[in-house]
């Protein structure tokens, strides 16, 4: 270690530490703590401040432009799905279909379907109220066994968003880790998909039998709003939300194939944001049927999806800054060389970078934003697996919700658990996906 390199990593922590106090002592927006965390490290790793606002500027342009329009497509299927009810038809069926024995495991496959492509905060609004409502209908009359009775239906529904959130694409989160290390797209979703799944079984079902013991719970304070219209059918529901993953998987296997290699159409179909505008031209009349052109309703769609698309692009587009400027400076290549060095396992230091801006800054995209941002030339180094360094550090991007993660306040108020009780529900089942999802990944890297 040089001079220069403890002065680089001085002024990572300082400007890190800048934005985290901004955003939870300051109370100010993540997209102000981070920007200003941003020229902070330019400005004290020695960085000229016109230098500093260019590599800022490109920042946020990359992450805006390579991943703005799959947040906004997916945000707005989730406002269709949400707004109109079919979320709700598709989960209310499948808990019918299950009865009460196996309903923690029937929302944890719902959850993992309905999350795959959204963003977590959306899924979180489409699927908490329909389970919360199957849970009151489900759980007995004594008070307190109707608690833990309810809320050992709720947490596998949170499992199975969060490991979604985390480790699959085309999830806006594993997707960008994936363009940014240049990761092959079909085998992190199939390495995403090994991992979710026990992952998922671990923080969801299991782990709810000991964290919902004892807790009580308030009233919510959140409830679930739609249009008054025809609840569209399962089927159409279902095919909505399955319809982007299906076409991005048939266009990377359809590329493995030699009969099907070089197929225009199937490549084109895999691209994310081709994949989900399909899904939002063919939402509008399958969900809302002749109703679709009805001001009203074309108002609540882009209303609820431009309200909730404004604060993420805002956060994640700061957050491309600050890991734009880290690379500018030169901390992708210091880190490339201390794992050559000191022989570090790349997963493991992308976990933990991934860890560190998570709990600082609040937000997984962010915290995934910046890991993967400054990991490239580790990968490169190494020779490790690019697709396993995406998992890495979705595993490590979603590790102990806190405070200053607004979805610790969104499963607050829909649950009705107090602050303590989230911590040690919620904020524990985020830190076993984080964990459980990060020794798989180091289990699978001995075998591919």
């Amino acid at each position: 270690m040089t001079g220069e390199d403890l002065r680089l990593i001085g002024a990572a922590l300082g400007g890190i530490l800048l934005a985290v106090l901004m955003i939870v002592r300051g109370r100010l927006h993540p997209f102000i703590g981070l920007l200003c965390g941003a020229f902070t490290v330019g400005l004290l790793a020695g960085l000229p401040l016109p230098e500093t606002a260019k590599a800022v500027q490109k920042g946020v342009g990359d992450i805006i432009g390579g991943t703005g329009l799959v947040v906004a497509l997916g945000l707005s299927l989730g406002a269709m799905l949400h707004l109109s009810g079919g979320a709700a038809t598709l989960a209310k069926g499948a808990l019918q279909l299950t009865g009460a024995r196996a309903a923690p495991w029937a929302t944890l496959g719902i959850a993992i379907v309905i999350g795959l492509p959204l963003f977590f905060e959306t899924g979180l609004v489409l699927l908490l109220p329909i389970v919360v409502a199957a849970a009151e209908s489900m759980a007995g009359n004594d008070p307190a066994e109707r608690d833990a009775a309810k809320l050992r239906l709720i947490m596998p529904a949170l499992a199975g968003l969060g490991v979604v959130h985390a480790l699959v694409p085309p999830h806006p989160g594993p997707l960008l880790a994936v363009e940014a290390l240049g990761a092959d797209l079909g085998r992190t979703m199939l390495y995403g998909i090994v991992i979710a799944i026990p992952t998922a079984i671990v923080a969801g079902p299991m782990l709810a039998k000991v964290t919902a013991r004892g807790v009580r719970l308030e009233a919510p304070v959140l409830t679930d709003h739609r249009l008054d219209i025809a609840i569209p059918g399962r089927g159409s529901a279902l095919l909505i939300v399955l319809l982007p993953v299906v076409l991005i998987a048939a266009g990377e296997i359809g590329q493995m194939l030699p009969g099907l290699r070089g197929n225009t159409a199937l490549a084109a179909a895999s691209n994310p944001v081709v994949a989900l505008l399909i899904a939002n031209l063919l939402a509008l009349p399958l969900l809302f049927g002749r109703r679709l052109r009805e001001a009203a309703i074309q108002d609540a769609v882009w209303f609820e999806t431009m309200g909730a698309a404004g604060a993420i692009l805002l956060a994640i587009g700061a957050g491309g800054a600050l890991k734009q400027v880290l690379v500018t400076a030169g901390l992708s290549d210091l880190l490339a060389r201390v794992v050559l060095m000191y022989a570090i396992s790349p997963l493991l230091l992308g976990w933990l970078i991934a860890v560190g801006i998570r709990l600082a800054a609040g937000s997984a995209t962010v915290a995934t934003i910046t890991a993967v941002g400054i990991m490239p030339g580790v990968v490169a180094g190494s020779g490790v697996s690019p697709e396993l360094v995406v998992l890495a550090v979705g595993a490590g991007s979603v590790f102990f919700s806190h405070v200053n993660d607004p979805g610790f306040w969104l499963v607050k108020s829909y649950v009705g658990t107090s602050t303590a009780d989230t911590f040690r529900t919620w904020s524990l089942l985020e830190t076993a996906i984080s964990v459980v999802g990060l020794l798989l990944v180091l289990a699978l890297s001995y075998v591919v």
